[in-house]
């Protein structure tokens, strides 16, 4: 397990596709080698932003081999691999490994509802698998139905492999008692972008961000004047960026990103069902949102 540790400014990365659905390789690629280029530290593809929830297997393996080749060790990859099934989950942490991720990211299992002796159980399962990669663990109640409890954390962060947590409850409560009790080197994400600024000024190491998709360079200096405790100019550069932060889940997450990225020109605004486009005044608030904070001209189409 020799990957940095998760640390700055990581990614969710957007997952282009085709009108038809199928996946959009060339996008992928473009995307991927200008988000290294505008200076974020880690990519994070077949995520919740990513639409990993409607890609199968072979998407999954085309998706990371693809953000491996474009990073050349230049940054990081942890891929997705978390399901609601702990054999898919094995299967699919393996496939991450055979296409060379340098880590895993790892989403509580949705829909199920498991208790924390489940949760637990089904990580270490996972992290059982034999992959031998570092290991950050993403906690979203809000999307699986079940939250990770810090005491669960803090127990699994005494497997050499859990290196992190992506948290992103919302409950910055849980997030201090994580911060509090977590052993040395383990690092503790925020899962949102508006949690970045509070969750690195109590001693946090990052975020896993969305917006990072459409500001990566705003992004990451949001994310170091905080690391670098100059708080002023951190919590300007928040509130600068906080309209977008929002619009980004005007609706269900990747649809406001994808559109913003479309609006960009930087790749189609297509996702999969059962995600569908934006509606006409979400869109027209997405648009307002971009103009205002400069990403697009005023007769963007």
């Amino acid at each position: 397990m020799s990957a940095p540790l998760p640390h700055g400014l990581s990614v969710a990365v957007a997952t282009p596709m085709n009108a038809g659905g199928s996946l959009d390789l060339n996008g992928l690629v473009r995307h991927v080698e200008w988000l290294i280029e505008q200076g974020v530290d880690q990519l994070i593809p077949c995520g919740t932003t990513g639409e990993s929830a409607t890609l199968d297997l072979d998407e999954q393996r085309r998706v990371i081999a693809a953000c491996v080749e474009v990073a050349k060790g230049r940054v990081p990859v942890y891929a997705g691999a978390g399901t609601n099934s702990t054999t898919r989950s094995r299967r699919l942490a393996r496939a991450a490994r055979d296409e060379g991720a340098d880590g895993l990211l790892l989403v509580t299992p949705y829909y199920n509802r498991p208790s924390q002796a489940g949760l637990e159980q089904h990580f270490r399962e996972v992290i059982d698998a034999g992959v031998d990669l570092p290991v950050i663990l993403y906690n979203v109640p809000g999307r699986t139905g079940v939250n990770l409890e810090p005491e669960t954390v803090l127990r699994l962060a005494d497997l050499e492999p859990v290196v992190a947590v992506k948290e992103a409850s919302g409950d910055l409560e849980q997030v201090m008692t994580l911060i509090r009790g977590r052993p040395e080197g383990f690092c503790v994400l925020s899962g949102d972008d508006s949690m970045a600024l509070p969750i690195i000024a109590m001693g946090g190491d990052g975020v896993i961000s969305v917006a990072a998709n459409e500001v990566p360079d705003r992004m990451r200096a949001l994310v170091y004047a905080a690391l670098e405790q100059r708080m002023d100019e951190a919590r300007d550069r928040h509130y600068e960026l906080l309209p977008l932060m929002r619009a980004n889940f005007v609706e269900s997450n990747p649809v406001p990103v994808k559109t913003a990225l479309h609006l960009m020109g930087r790749m189609g605004a297509h996702v999969r069902g059962p995600l569908s486009a934006l509606s006409s005044a979400s869109l027209e608030h997405l648009r307002k949102t971009l103009i205002d904070i400069g990403l697009i001209e005023v007769n963007t189409e």
